[in-house]
């Protein structure tokens, strides 16, 4: 049974600091299993790649047959069913439209001293993008990773997707091609993670890793930052439903259970002002769970990490979804729009009755690839921002110098960097080239 809070019980702020502090999703020794992978991987190449391949996938791989070739990846669109396609293109045009309005613009100004500023931005030379595999595809979540990355320019994106036995689902590599990813590489878990960071003979290095995974995939982000960057670290998955009582509770439990379905860690919240409409979604929970194919994932999800909330009105629930910081916001109710406005922390926010998470993960535009585990305080959703650096751009004539230099020569003698202060100081006192202002 999920658990049921009540922001009028003695013990509410008790049981919601329980709630917010559980872990759910812990695996013991994967970082030291994680730190031996990748140190091989770094010290032996591709043998390592191939060697774990082996252990976990259970196919046998060579470097030549690393690289998913352009006809297996025609006859892998060939293989997926006209309207799966049309719609995969669909998405596919929906998210490029949205992620080219993300495009930064530099800016290049004199200030008042006389020196030019500003910054220009640049796209990262290389991208590895990591794409899950096994039990479930994604083509989706190749959309929502490759497209931001092809929009700001990358010169260079390399997919790695597990494929036990072989096997590569279609729909993964029809995506890929519609999104324009360069490389695609058969390989997956913290081994394919040290490849695309350290590179080997066949897998060249990228300059940052993006894309979910397991556990596995996750310590294994978290162990190479610095030899490469990152995005974020997944976690399961989330959504906080904040719902009136003009609900239908059959529309709210099947947008509890859409998430749910992810895997038995997902978390479902439902905050809602009328504990009468609460339980009739509980018991729309449990009627919906049994015509889901996925219904034993939903149901551990549901029952173990699932929770619902009464509150007084629904804006005493906008601090507490600041709290959760939640990956999934819906909010249906009559004002959504004023109480999203209440809202700081979420990594993406539904709007009104007819906007169920859903549509996000496939059709909406922004990418559904969001901060988890209550790093939407600090984080945001993956974008054309996550591909591009800022450089700072400063010129100074001998005019300008003038101005600023004294304060910045007094700034570097209170730090006791004499050397600072010389760079400045020496080129105030002797004169300009000819011609220089």
């Amino acid at each position: 049974m999920a658990t049921r809070l009540d922001i009028n019980d003695s013990g509410f702020e008790d049981a919601f600091v329980r709630l917010l502090e559980t872990k759910r999703e812990t695996e013991t020794g994967v970082d030291d299993a994680v730190r031996a992978i990748l140190a091989e991987v770094r010290e032996k190449g591709d043998e390592a790649v191939i060697a774990y391949t082996r252990e976990f996938d259970g196919f046998e791989l060579t470097p030549e047959t690393m690289a998913v070739t352009g006809q297996e990846i025609e006859a892998a669109k060939g293989a997926v069913a006209p309207d799966v396609l049309e719609s995969l293109e669909l998405a596919a045009g929906r998210i490029a439209d949205f992620h080219r309005r993300q495009a930064p613009e530099g800016v290049d100004y004199t200030d008042e001293a006389g020196l030019r500023l500003g910054w220009r931005w640049r796209p990262l030379a290389a991208v590895g993008l990591y794409v899950p595999g096994g039990t479930a595809a994604y083509p989706s979540s190749v959309l929502m990773s490759a497209l931001p990355a092809k929009i700001a320019g990358v010169g260079r994106l390399a997919m790695v997707v597990p494929a036990p036995k072989g096997e590569i689902n279609p729909l993964v590599l029809a995506a890929a091609a519609i999104a324009g990813v360069d490389e695609i590489y058969r390989i997956g878990g913290a081994q394919a993670v040290g490849a695309l960071a350290f590179g080997t003979e066949t897998v060249a290095a990228v300059d940052k890793i993006v894309g979910p995974g397991n556990a596995y995939v996750a310590a294994a982000k978290r162990q190479v930052f610095g030899t490469v960057g990152i995005d974020v670290i997944a976690g399961p998955s989330e959504i906080l439903v904040l719902a009136d009582g003009l609900n239908d509770p059959d529309w709210i439990a099947a947008d509890l259970l859409s998430q749910a379905e992810h895997d038995r860690t997902a978390q479902a919240i439902l905050i809602t002002d009328d504990g009468d409409f609460a339980d009739r979604v509980v018991v729309a929970v449990e009627s919906t769970l049994k015509t889901l194919p996925r219904a034993e994932t939903a149901a551990a999800s549901w029952r173990e990490h699932g929770a619902v909330i009464v509150v007084d009105a629904l804006a005493d629930a906008l601090a507490l979804i600041d709290r959760l910081a939640p990956e999934h916001l819906e909010i249906t109710a009559e004002d959504a729009d004023a109480l999203a406005d209440g809202v700081n922390n979420a990594g993406a926010i539904f709007l009104g009755r007819f906007a169920p998470e859903a549509v996000g993960d496939y059709m909406a535009g922004p990418s559904h690839v969001l901060p988890t585990a209550r790093s939407a305080r600090f984080s945001s959703g993956l974008g054309v921002l996550d591909f591009v650096k800022r450089t700072s751009i400063i010129g100074c004539g001998g005019a300008a110098l003038a101005k600023v230099g004294p304060a910045a020569i007094t700034l570097a003698r209170a730090e006791g960097f004499d050397a600072h202060a010389l760079s400045v100081s020496i080129r105030l006192n002797r004169p300009g080239r000819p011609g220089e202002k």
